[in-house]
């Protein structure tokens, strides 16, 4: 049975009594003034594990927020129960926001980017010098992606004494990117820590690379048992204490205040998300060379005006050949 006609309009709509109140709906939200302070240690489930006041408190975000998803490293506002006490819950009513960016495609073919921490320092770019081998195309892309979200990289690399460092460091050079240096023996005795701690005092670092070159290992070593209680919490949905590599997890650096962000080992690191007039600002050098170039310059054209700049002897040519290879790394897919 049809019970409005087939040209309605608001007026004939029955409108249904508010049995609590005639209060009407509002857009307006309230500001959470009174809201405390934390930060995403880890994600799991739609449950978020959040440090505040030095408390480990599990977390929902709230309805408000929309589509808007807190990552590791957000600095988010929490009201609710904040005691961190088994069965509570607290609700994340506000993301503020973000200072850096770390973020990835599947492929240079998914439109869809997925932020994988936020607020780091800088990444260390994991890689064993043998077994297995170096795959540069991956350090490039994971450098760009570092430019491009505000991130200082740092190449941290393993094994040496399976190969000698030579090649991989004449390749990145020209970068001035800093470098640590381990062998096999230092990671499992956990001299290799030390040196790496070195470069992660007073920052957030966000640690990436592919299975078998010792990440795990080597975020072991900075992050005793004992540091990594404070994050250890029964999963809130199965009931089990757990941390896979499934999910980036932040945990406090020993001996040395700053944070290690250990994150899912990667295949393959998409950049279909990455504008690559962001890039140039990671070169400081020739970047004042480009003022000349023409509207969306790729840099790697005829008309580039960084050739002229180059010439003229105001950088070292080395530069924009690092420049131009990071560059063509997004046209390029990794293992070409």
């Amino acid at each position: 049975m049809r019970r409005y006609g087939k040209h309605t309009d608001e007026d004939d709509i029955r409108q249904r009594p508010n049995r609590k109140g005639n209060r009407p709906r509002t857009n307006i939200r309230p500001k959470h003034e009174d809201a405390a302070e934390g930060m995403v240690l880890t994600v799991d489930r739609g449950r978020l594990t959040c440090l505040v006041d030095e408390q480990p408190v599990i977390a929902m975000k709230a309805r408000e927020l929309g589509r808007k998803a807190a990552v590791v490293g957000d600095r988010v506002a929490l009201v609710g129960d904040l005691s961190g006490k088994k069965d509570t819950l607290a609700r994340i009513v506000r993301i503020e926001q973000r200072d850096s960016v770390l973020r990835r495609t599947a492929d240079d073919d998914d439109p869809y980017e997925r932020v994988v921490v936020a607020n780091a320092d800088q990444l260390a770019i994991v890689t064993a010098l043998a077994d297995p081998e170096p795959r540069p195309r991956l350090i490039d892309r994971c450098l760009v992606a570092a430019y491009d979200g505000g991130l200082t990289p740092l190449l941290v690399m393993t094994k040496s004494d399976l190969a000698p460092p030579d090649e991989l460091l004449e390749l990145y050079g020209d970068l001035d990117i800093p470098y640590v240096v381990t062998s096999r023996e230092e990671l499992e005795s956990g001299g290799a820590a030390d040196r790496v701690r070195e470069h992660l005092a007073g920052k957030a670092t966000a640690f990436v690379g592919h299975s078998g070159v010792g990440k795990t290992t080597l975020v072991n070593a900075l992050v005793p048992e004992d540091r990594r209680r404070l994050t250890g919490r029964v999963n809130a949905v199965t009931g089990r204490g757990r941390h896979t590599t499934t999910s980036a997890l932040a945990l406090p650096l020993y001996g040395a205040d700053g944070w290690v962000i250990d994150t899912p080992g990667v295949r393959s690191f998409g950049l279909a998300h990455i504008d690559p007039s962001r890039v140039i600002h990671a070169f400081p050098d020739l970047e004042p060379g480009t003022e000349g170039c023409p509207r969306a310059c790729s840099h790697d054209e005829p008309d580039c005006a960084l050739d002229a700049w180059v010439a003229e002897g105001h950088a070292d040519p080395a530069r924009l050949y690092s420049l131009r290879r990071l560059l063509a790394t997004r046209e390029r897919r990794e293992g070409d």
